[in-house]
Order: C-alpha cells, then sequence, then structure tokens
C-alpha cells in the first residue's frame, strides 16, 4: 500500500510553518504567503547524501582548543567585489547575489571567474537558464579568455554535486537557484520549498568539499531577494547589486557577510565592454550643476572602509493645501521630522507651514547620523534662498537638545574633502583635528545655532 505523502504549509517569507493553510501568517504579519510544501519521505536519497556530506560524527570540542587562523581567500581580481566580500573568496563559503534583470549579475560573475580562472583556478559555471552559447557569446563580447572555463547546462542539484564528485572544482557558479530542483522535493522548480531545499543541499556539499559557490538569486517586485527567508540565513554572505539613479553605474552592497563588514559598498560602471571598477565614487556622486543653487549641500558618509562624498538636496515650498508634505529620499523620513522638531525648537526656524523635500542625489541611501547637519543646512539653505559655497563641507550628528555631536573617523573624512578640493569644512567640535589639514579651513561647532550663525556668514 503506497503511503501518503506527508505535507507542511510554510510561510515563504519568514519560513514559519503551520499544521493547516491560514490566509495571514501570524509569524510576519503577511498576508497570502503560507504555501503547500510536500515533505521527502524519510530515508530517502537526499537525506543520505546530505547526512554524508555533513559528516556522520559531531565531534564536541572547547572553545580555546577552536583554530583561529585566517581563511584562505581567492582574490577575483575585481577590487570593488573583493572590498565588499570582505577581501575576496573564502573557500567553502557560499554567496548569494541578487538583483533586478538586466542589473549585470551574471555579467559580474563571467568577469569574476574568467580572471579567477586564467590563474589556473579550476571554476564551473552552472547555467540553468541561458543556453551555452548565449554565456560564451557574453564572454566573447565582453574580451574574455573562456579557455579554461568549465560550462555545465543543468538544472539537477544531485546531477550537478555528481559532476563536482569527478572534476573537484574550486569554484562553482549557480546561475540560478531559483531554477534548480532536487529530486526528492515534488514541487516545481522556483517553489519555496525547493529553493531552500535546493540551497541547503548544495550548501552541504560546499561545507563538505571546501568549495566556494555563488549563486544567482531572483528579486521580487519591492527588490527583496525572491524565495524563502532561510535562504538568506543558510548562505555566508549574501551581496545585492543595484543601479543607481544614473542608469550607467551600479552598486554592490553586502546586506551579510559571515567573513566582512556588510557597510561595504562596490561600484561599477556599465559599458559595453561590461562591468568596469569605479575607482573614485566621490567624483561620481559629485557631478554638481556649474551653476551654484540654494538647497545643496555636501556631506561625506562613512561607507565600511572609506568615506564617501554625496550631496543633499533639500526644497521648501509654500503649502498649497492644508497639509505640508514632508518627503525624505535617500534617509529616514522619521528623521527628517525629527531634524526639523530641533531646528524650530534651538533655532527658532519654524517650517510648519511648509513642504519640505530632500533627496540624496545619486540614488545611495544613507544609515548614518553623520548627515543630520548638512540635512538641516540644506533645508535653512532652500528655505532663506541662501546658496552655500560649492568649497564648503558639512557633517555631525544633531541631538535633540539642539548639540552638535562627533562622528567616527573624523580624519580621515576631512582628508578625503581635501583631496577633493574642498575648502571649508563645518564639523562638530569634539572633531576637529590637532592638526592643521593642507589647503582646508575647519569652522568646529557646539551647537546648531552655532552652525547656522556660521553658515550665515560664508561667502562665495
Amino acid at each position: 500500500m503506497t503511503k501518503k505523502a506527508k505535507t507542511a504549509f510554510v510561510c515563504d517569507q519568514c519560513g514559519a510553518d503551520y499544521p493547516r493553510w491560514n490566509g495571514q501568517c501570524t509569524s510576519c504579519g503577511e498576508w497570502n504567503t503560507i504555501k503547500e510544501i510536500r515533505l521527502a519521505p524519510a530515508g530517502s536519497d537526499r537525506q543520505h547524501r546530505a547526512a554524508g556530506y555533513a559528516g556522520l560524527r559531531s565531534e564536541v570540542k572547547l572553545l580555546s582548543d577552536v583554530n583561529l587562523s585566517q581563511a584562505e581567500r581567492i582574490s577575483t581580481g575585481i577590487g570593488e567585489f573583493d572590498r565588499v566580500l570582505g577581501g575576496g573568496i573564502v573557500n567553502g563559503s557560499v554567496v548569494l547575489i541578487g538583483g533586478a534583470p538586466g542589473a549585470g549579475k551574471s555579467t559580474l560573475l563571467l568577469q569574476a571567474i574568467a580572471g579567477i580562472a586564467a590563474r589556473d583556478i579550476s571554476v564551473l559555471y552552472v547555467s540553468g537558464e541561458e543556453s551555452l552559447q548565449q554565456i560564451a557569446e557574453r564572454a566573447h563580447r565582453l574580451k574574455l579568455p573562456a579557455d579554461k572555463i568549465m560550462m555545465l547546462a543543468e538544472t539537477s542539484v544531485q546531477q550537478i554535486c555528481d559532476t563536482l564528485d569527478s572534476i573537484h572544482p574550486q569554484i562553482l557558479v549557480i546561475d540560478s537557484i531559483q531554477v534548480m530542483h532536487t529530486q526528492d522535493t515534488e514541487s516545481a522548480p522556483g517553489s519555496v520549498s525547493q529553493v531552500r531545499e535546493s540551497a541547503s543541499y548544495l550548501t552541504q556539499y560546499a561545507k563538505k568539499n571546501n568549495v566556494s559557490i555563488f549563486m544567482v538569486g531572483h528579486v521580487t517586485k519591492d527588490q527583496s531577494l525572491a524565495g524563502p527567508m532561510t535562504l538568506s540565513h543558510i548562505v555566508d554572505t549574501q551581496v545585492m547589486l543595484g543601479s543607481t539613479d544614473d542608469s550607467r553605474f551600479r552598486v554592490l552592497r553586502a546586506d551579510k557577510n559571515r567573513f566582512g563588514s556588510v557597510g561595504e559598498l562596490g561600484f561599477f560602471a556599465m559599458d559595453s565592454a561590461g562591468l568596469k571598477e569605479v575607482k573614485n565614487p566621490s567624483a561620481m556622486f559629485l557631478n554638481r550643476a556649474e551653476k551654484p543653487s540654494s538647497g545643496s549641500v555636501v556631506t561625506v558618509l562613512w561607507e565600511g572602509t572609506r568615506p564617501l562624498l554625496v550631496e543633499i538636496q533639500a526644497l521648501v515650498t509654500d503649502c498649497q493645501y492644508g497639509n505640508p508634505r514632508r518627503l525624505a529620499v535617500g534617509f529616514d523620513q522619521n528623521r527628517l521630522a525629527m531634524l526639523l522638531a530641533v531646528l524650530s525648537r534651538h533655532a527658532g526656524i519654524i517650517t510648519a507651514q511648509d513642504e519640505i523635500y530632500a533627496n540624496v542625489v545619486g540614488g545611495i541611501r544613507i544609515n548614518e547620523t553623520s548627515s543630520d547637519l548638512a540635512i538641516v543646512v540644506s533645508v535653512v539653505s532652500s528655505l532663506r534662498n541662501k546658496i552655500i559655497p560649492h568649497d564648503a563641507l558639512f557633517f555631525g550628528e544633531i541631538g535633540l537638545s539642539g548639540e552638535i555631536r562627533p562622528v567616527a573617523n573624523g580624519h580621515a573624512r576631512l582628508n578625503d574633502a581635501a583631496k577633493h578640493g574642498f575648502k571649508k569644512a563645518i564639523i562638530p567640535k569634539a572633531n576637529a583635528p590637532k592638526t592643521a589639514i593642507k589647503g582646508l579651513q575647519i569652522y568646529p561647532v557646539s551647537t546648531l545655532s552655532e552652525a547656522l550663525d556660521v553658515v550665515a556668514d560664508l561667502d562665495l
């Protein structure tokens, strides 16, 4: 008598499971995200293979006995890619790279493995979506050396692992994880269960055999990775490749990295020769209009291990209706509301009846508070139609009592600003350098009102 297949109901957003279908997931609150999946029968080939890859015995160790040697890394030959990965590819690691269609995920990986293969490191590119001819045509168009890149067109995870057992590559690319499937999961490729089981199977193989794996992932309409949330927990590193407001440029950001910082950004320019590194991203975001205008202010962020100069623009206009709008693009809108309240309370500048729009130029998302002073100055500049000199720079956190608080890596920010030709810097008093920086005049301030007095005295 045939046993009835066991099923489960799992939320494809948070991974919570239920005994029966519900319209809403009580764990994450999302609607229509609970899907029925078939469970693999006990004793299946998949489970035996997975157990073999993970090791049959677990050994208890003292924490003091764990080897603290640095993980060996393989350079991709692309500096910006290595920066985001934390210095290169760690042996046995699993990296998930996501992005919108056409962002350049496959192009970036093809360029990376071409450089790796040229150093006699064995690589295997597994394509489940494109034909091998399409990939060969892309490599020819990008003028990449293709004589050492091994290719495989396959979507079965078991067949891929069998091939790996015979050729033993050091680097594996899976393009993409959404089309892979395991033989013991009966749902269609791309379903929650197939994506989770395929990723888990490949990850276990990578850890057991010390193979570094890149998985390409699709994104949903809200720019989050498609598939179950458990996919993000399985992999070691998750990076997203997106475009800026200028479609020529791409930004690579690490959302998760067990072997490095998650604050690093990699910048690329897309042209007919593929993705090229942008060595000086500050110049990319400081492409300002020749004629100065009010509401435009430059600040310097700290992204990972390097400073980044960006422009912040604000527009203050009369409210045409009864409810003034407050819109922030590139940073938290609640942060803008708080800064406007501080501006009203401690500087006497009231904007309650004005509509205020603030934007970070270039599509960069600000995740730190060092831009507070620049945001407030841009609002005041637009409100008073006061033009801020192009060679002036602002950074500092603003507290609720109106104080200007110091930020991390202040001296490095100032050095980078001086290299880009800035002459004036309005900064927190605690960040004032002990030695003068050539060509840069420092204005240390301790309160918001003091900073606005300095702004009023700045000349073009």
